[in-house]
């Protein structure tokens, strides 16, 4: 029986859900992170660790990931996900020491985020939609934020009232009970139940053929491994783009509220300016994506970066003059505009190197990206303690958005293939 709208909408549903709640709960890390000290009295470093390591090991897993979405599609990548996210999170409240926290925050969870996060979805959303691919892709991903403001307090609020080990217990459970039966609805792309992208009819016998968006032919009509890919400036100028995208992402995610404590903010008003970062990352990501269907790509990258290079030079403004109207211009050029980002992030590689092998190589794209995510809070942090301020950190966060934007452009995936806004009629 066919449904009234098309299925892509159904896919793009389910990954709302599954980032909510599967991003957000690897995100709840951070509330357990002072009842953990509190209770065992470790040092922040080392308990701080696991949540470190558990990045590495999703930037060392994300090419197998991508391998195996190749070989099964999303459904077995999906829930494998949720098994070891599920698991490691219905295990982690019987820790006693610091190796247990880094078995099941850092292996399981970690292991679990990377298929059900931003690289995992991007493996097969964007082969659902072309003409509305931006579109789809912001909307996917704003279940993020709308998990930030609905799931994260709920958990605080059960911390607070039963302890880390029950809040840790729920949302095992939740993830397990919700995400474990919704992934079965996935399917890899629209061709595997006779449909096509955005719902488009097929072609009447003898009518003429919709426009294609095709603009390099040799290229597109290449069988894309990665071994090929590997054996192109483009692969590396995206590789590139998207080291230092995440570098800057997670290099102010991570310090901005540390760095407004210092500078004499409270705790209070440098928690709620993270939080509102995520919450108008949700009519970014949607609008970005949208406005990438009509521009391009390259031009939503260029400007989420300029987002994140103004957030920095904000920040370094706020040393001299903390003034609250800095504070609200930092916050809404990152999350409105930065992350806007993730809205185009799997439509970038997707039209340069789409075809059979699309997963691997984006893979290999992410474990880049993510060794970019852990080197941007581990330099900045560094810097700040050799130095004693953020000020050459942030300057440098301001020169790798420009790196970031410039190699997107050279990478080019607006001279392979045309967004909807950019085809000209047949």
């Amino acid at each position: 029986m066919r449904l009234p709208f098309f299925y892509g909408w159904v896919i793009v549903a389910v990954t709302f859900v599954t980032m909510g709640i599967g991003v957000n709960a690897r995100t709840s890390f951070s509330l357990f992170f002072s009842p953990i000290i509190d209770e065992f009295g470790w040092e922040r470093g080392v308990t701080a660790g696991a949540f470190s390591f558990g990045f590495l090991v999703s930037a060392v897993l994300s090419p197998l990931m991508g391998k195996l979405m190749d070989r099964t599609g999303p459904r077995t990548v999906m829930e494998l996900g949720v098994v070891l996210m599920g698991v490691g999170l219905l295990i982690a409240p019987l820790t006693t020491q610091p190796w247990h926290l880094y078995l099941t925050i850092g292996v399981l969870v970690g292991s679990g985020s990377v298929c059900l996060g931003y690289s995992g979805q991007s493996l097969f959303l964007p082969n659902w939609f072309v003409r509305r691919r931006g579109l789809a892709v912001g909307i996917a991903f704003a279940g993020v934020g709308v998990g930030s403001i609905t799931l994260l307090p709920w958990v605080q609020s059960m911390i607070d009232g039963a302890g880390w080990r029950q809040a840790s217990l729920a949302m095992g459970i939740l993830i397990l009970v919700v995400l474990a039966p919704l992934n079965l609805l996935l399917r890899k792309r629209p061709e595997d139940m006779a449909l096509r992208p955005d719902g488009d009819a097929a072609p009447l016998p003898g009518g003429s053929a919709p426009p294609s968006n095709i603009l390099d032919a040799g290229w597109a009509a290449t069988d894309w491994t990665l071994s090929r890919a590997l054996g192109t400036a483009r692969f590396w100028w995206l590789a590139l783009g998207y080291f230092c995208g995440l570098y800057v992402w997670y290099a102010v995610q991570v310090h901005q509220t540390k760095y407004l404590v210092e500078i004499g903010f409270g705790s209070t008003a440098a928690a709620w300016a993270l939080g509102l970062v995520s919450l108008l990352g949700i009519p970014g990501q949607i609008a970005l994506g949208a406005l990438s269907d009509r521009i391009g790509r390259e031009w939503i990258w260029t400007i989420s970066c300029i987002g994140f290079a103004i957030c920095f030079a904000a920040l370094i403004a706020l040393e001299t003059a903390p003034t609250l109207l800095l504070v609200y211009l930092m916050v809404a050029v990152q999350g409105f505009l930065g992350y806007g980002l993730t809205s185009v992030m799997g439509a970038v590689v997707a039209e340069i190197f789409a075809g059979r092998h699309f997963g691997t190589i984006f893979g290999t794209v992410m474990f880049v990206a993510l060794a970019g995510g852990a080197a941007g809070p581990f330099v900045t942090g560094l810097l700040h303690d050799l130095l004693g301020n953020y000020r050459l950190a942030f300057m440098i966060g301001i020169a790798l958005s420009g790196v970031s934007a410039a190699a997107i452009w050279l990478a080019g995936p607006r001279q392979i293939r045309a967004v909807a806004g950019r085809l000209k009629p047949a």
